[in-house]
C-alpha cells in the first residue's frame, strides 16, 4: 500500500534501482512512510532508516509495528555525519537522502563528514542518491 506516500516520494522510490534482498540505508526517514515502502518492495532484504530527531524515530516505530517485527526494517537515531556500521553490521547496498541539509550543500562540512561514513556503510559498488534531479541524482562518494 503507498496511501501514506506524497506522488513525490512514489516517484522518487520508483526511480531506485531496488531489488529484491538488498540492503537499503534511507538518511533521514522522518516519521517512515518512505522507508516502509522501500521495504515492502526489496521482500526479503533489509532497510535501516535513520534519522537525527528523536520525534521522528518515535513516529516512524509507531507507524512500522509489522515492518519491525518481521525484520525487514529497523530504525536507528543519529545524525548522517555520525554513522557507523555497528560490529558485524553488513553493508548496505544503496543509500537515499531526501531533504537532508548534510547532502544537498545546505551544510557543507557536516556534508563531507556524512559522504566519508555513508562510503564506508555501503558495498564497493553502492551509491547515495538525493533528490534534485528527475527526480533523483547520484552524489559522488569518492571525495569524502
Amino acid at each position: 500500500m503507498t496511501r501514506d506516500l506524497s506522488a513525490r516520494l512514489l516517484e522518487i522510490i520508483e526511480a531506485l534501482p531496488l531489488k529484491p534482498g538488498q540492503r537499503v540505508l534511507e538518511i533521514g526517514c522522518g516519521p517512515g512512510a518512505m522507508a516502509r515502502e522501500i521495504a515492502r518492495r526489496i521482500g526479503d532484504g533489509h532497510v535501516l532508516a535513520i534519522d537525527r530527531s528523536e520525534t521522528a524515530i518515535r513516529q516512524a516505530v509507531a507507524g512500522s509495528e509489522a515492518e519491525i517485527a518481521s525484520g525487514c526494517l529497523a530504525y536507528r537515531c543519529v545524525a548522517a555525519e555520525d554513522f557507523v556500521l555497528e560490529p558485524g553490521e553488513v553493508p548496505f547496498d544503496l543509500a537515499v537522502a531526501i531533504r537532508v541539509g548534510a547532502l544537498d550543500r545546505r551544510h557543507p562540512e557536516a556534508g563531507r563528514l556524512a559522504r566519508a561514513r555513508i562510503a564506508k556503510a555501503l558495498v564497493a559498488s553502492g551509491q547515495l542518491f538525493i533528490d534534485g534531479g528527475k527526480p533523483l541524482k547520484t552524489v559522488a562518494l569518492d571525495d569524502a
